[in-house]
């Protein structure tokens, strides 16, 4: 319970006077714009910071879950990082060594079954099916967690969190790091999560399919509202226009009873009604004003020519060293395009983004690209490529392409203003942004260079709901070419007219839509074959399977029963029930040893007591 808080950022309020209460086991989406101070409120429910003023009241004894922010730079091997999330286990472990090191046979036997009846003997293979749904290759969960990127880090980091045994789960922009795959998978498996949830998020769909209540951050205003983000965007909208008309009843009352005060305050005669009036004027309700955050408005610039087709990719094959993450690719990528390319996590789609780019050279076949090609990559570690020690105004000068000299500096900042950077901040140190402001500034300058073809490898990372649907809105407006990897559905729903997926060492056609994706995703399925792709361009490359008469359901199923990881689940499964059949034994044989040593020791103290010798 929240009951009249208040929450600062240094002497800005970012909520004033919030009074909420979330109940045991609801699931709740806590959204609103960069800044605003979602996070601070799961700082604040966390016990890290204080209300400047106001009540939180918790039950106590919660078990409360989040992700941490600071994942070690260690040689513990990733899936026992993650198995040391279950706080229960790790502290009965603790108490199983100690009985152990003191040779109490018996107080270990009794933890040992404990351990066993809080599923200590499953639980690698739990870590082992978190890091799998997040995106970890099996073959990789016994690697030191030093040696993964830093995004795979924050995989695990997040797998660790949900192997704790929580009340109640917190989990900030958890998707920012996941590629679509792995958000299915969350989706489905925070479905399932008994515990309380809150959830910050931008992800619309995602939130859609997991929360049943929702928290707002507006104009310092915290606004519970039920149901999940599609019904919240409703009910506000409703209560905008309620409140906007009622309140324009209300100024029509007032300037009326005004209007009277005014006319007959000098007359004796009227003063009791006219102190009357100005009392009731006193206590007229205060009804809020409903302002709306200012939006982003921009949209590509037009690309100087459109040559056809813009790129080819003619058999080509692509990987790194003496390794081939596909090959035999043959694509063309013609303007207007809209291409989304899918896959699973490590299965080859930045590699396939970099290739397109000409970031990384073909080991075989030829990458042919227009004489008059103006590529736009934004990649995702696109902020990092950006100078702290510069300012937003020098950042794009520098990088935004050959047009800028000629942009004089009030063109500039207007540019920049439209992607919310107004007045003075186009003179801030880039330092100060946040991730959503460099992700804007990246953005910005990315339209400046006026691409005929965009290159998107998860751009909405950092975005808010706002910023998300300008960006959706300018690349359906957009005259070149698009291809997006990203794990915004919304965003792929909104673009996108045709799929590729790569998997199985190819990139081949899918003719399915994302749901088909989604169920694709949960079924066994084999290494897919090496075809060669079809060119992909606007309506004037060859008619798509269903409006040729062929059923293009049953030849997309047939397709993607072709796709599939590098691993046969069933032998695996043999395996690991192999292996935890040789642990039991030996722990049943353990027991019989402890039994065994301690049944002898009491033998022989009876024989002390009556005289016999041990």
């Amino acid at each position: 319970h929240l009951r009249d808080v208040t929450l600062r950022r240094g002497p800005v309020p970012l909520v004033e006077h919030a009074s909420v209460s979330v109940f045991r086991g609801e699931k709740v989406g806590v959204v609103g714009r960069n800044g605003c101070g979602k996070s601070t409120l799961l700082a604040l429910l966390r016990g890290e910071l204080g209300a400047d003023a106001g009540e939180v009241e918790l039950p106590a004894g919660l078990a409360i879950a989040w992700v941490a922010q600071e994942v070690p730079h260690s040689v513990q091997a990733v899936v026992d990082y993650v198995i040391g999330g279950d706080v229960e286990l790790a502290g009965l472990q603790q108490r199983i060594d100690a009985a152990r090191a003191r040779g109490d046979g018996l107080g270990e036997a009794a933890l040992l079954a404990e351990y066993e009846h809080a599923g200590g003997y499953t639980a690698r293979s739990r870590a082992a099916g978190l890091l799998d749904g997040l995106g970890f290759d099996p073959r990789d969960i016994d690697r030191p967690l030093m040696e993964f990127s830093g995004g795979l880090r924050m995989r695990a980091s997040l797998a660790r969190a949900l192997m704790r045994r929580s009340d109640v789960l917190l989990l900030d922009e958890p998707t920012n790091h996941l590629d679509l795959d792995a958000v299915l998978w969350l989706e489905r498996w925070l479905c399932a999560y008994p515990g309380t949830l809150l959830l910050v998020s931008h992800d619309r769909e995602f939130l859609d399919a997991v929360v049943d209540k929702v928290l707002q951050f507006e104009n310092q205003r915290l606004t519970a509202w039920n149901g999940n983000y599609s019904a919240f965007e409703t009910q506000r909208a409703a209560a905008r226009a309620q409140g906007a008309a009622v309140l324009a009843r209300q100024r029509r009352e007032a300037a009326r009873v005004q209007g009277f005060v005014d006319r007959f305050r000098a007359k004796a005669s009227k003063a009791r009604q006219v102190q009357s009036r100005i009392k009731w004027l006193e206590r007229l309700p205060r009804i809020l004003e409903q302002h709306e955050e200012s939006g982003f408005d921009w949209a590509f610039e037009t690309p100087r020519k459109l040559p056809r087709p813009l790129l080819t990719l003619d058999g080509v094959a692509a990987g790194y060293g003496e390794r081939r993450v596909f090959e035999r690719v043959r694509l063309t990528i013609q303007p207007e395009a809209r291409l989304g390319v899918l896959g699973r996590n490590g299965a080859g789609k930045s590699t396939l983004i970099k290739l397109i780019a000409g970031q990384l050279a073909p080991l075989a076949g030829e990458r042919l690209a227009a004489a008059d090609l103006e590529t736009g990559f934004f990649a995702q570690l696109e902020l990092e490529q950006l100078d702290t020690e510069s300012t937003a105004l020098l950042e794009l000068r520098r990088r935004g392409g050959p047009d800028l000299p000629l942009w004089p500096e009030q063109r500039c900042r207007d540019h920049l203003g439209r992607f919310g950077f107004s007045g003075e901040r186009v003179f801030e140190p880039v330092a100060r942004f946040s991730g959503g402001e460099r992700a804007r500034l990246s953005l910005a300058i990315l339209v400046a260079r006026r691409p005929n073809l965009l290159l998107l490898d998860e751009p909405t990372n950092h975005l808010d709901f706002e910023m998300r649907e300008s960006l959706l809105l300018a690349l359906q407006e957009f005259p070149g070419a698009v291809v997006i990897v990203s794990h915004d559905r919304a965003l792929l729903r909104g673009v996108c007219d045709d799929f590729v997926i790569v998997g199985g060492g190819a990139v081949t056609p899918f003719d399915g839509d994302l749901e088909d994706y989604a169920r694709w995703l949960t079924r066994p399925i084999e290494v897919a074959p090496r075809i060669d792709t079809a060119a992909i361009g606007p309506r004037d490359t060859p008619a798509p399977a269903r409006e040729r008469g062929v059923d293009a359901r049953g030849r997309a199923a047939a397709r993607r029963a072709g796709l599939a990881p590098q691993r046969d689940p069933h032998r695996q499964t043999e395996q690991r029930l192999a292996e935890l059949a040789g642990q039991r034994s030996a722990l049943e044989q353990r027991m019989a040893d402890s039994t065994s040593t301690v049944t002898s020791r009491s033998r022989s103290s009876d024989r002390s007591s009556s005289g016999m010798p041990p």
